[in-house]
């Protein structure tokens, strides 16, 4: 069986690449990054800051620990995220209840209200990306991505 070439418009052969799901992945990152920023661009908020705003106000009281466990970084870049959402007003630190050296998150009133809009728009951006899959096809595409990272389910 032979390979139809993969080229741009440009002429570029891509070679095995547009095979490789990784290849695909990354593409659609660009264009899940590129659409997120034209829809919430205003508010300053990247996929990962709204990932970590999520968490938070699912968990509230999660220490910094957790958090980074939870959104697969490293210790110190939560500090900063976290000290960038604080500067923000959309965070709080406090101190854990059961150990007083570490410090539980909460979502400030700013916080919340800020989030209750990003989810409006979060929920909006998402159907543009899946508008053109059936809804058997979308439940598949996310049901085949968490089998490429199981233990994030």
């Amino acid at each position: 069986m032979t390979q139809k070439k993969a080229s741009d418009r440009n002429g570029i052969d891509f070679g095995m690449l547009p095979g490789l799901a990784g290849y695909q992945l990354r593409l659609a990152q660009i264009a899940i990054f590129r659409d997120f920023s034209e829809s919430l661009g205003e508010f300053d908020v990247t996929p990962g800051l709204f990932g970590i705003l999520v968490i938070i106000e699912a968990n509230t009281g999660l220490k910094q620990t957790e958090l980074a466990r939870a959104a697969h970084l490293d210790r110190s870049t939560v500090v900063s995220v976290i000290d960038n959402l604080e500067r923000r007003g959309l965070v709080e630190r406090r101190a854990a209840e059961n150990d007083r050296r570490s410090n539980s998150l909460v979502l400030t009133a700013e916080g919340s209200a800020l989030l209750k809009k990003l989810k409006r728009r979060v929920v909006d951006h998402e159907k543009r990306l899946v508008e053109h899959l059936s809804e058997d096809e979308r439940t598949t595409l996310v049901a085949l991505l968490q089998k490429i990272f199981p233990e994030h389910r």
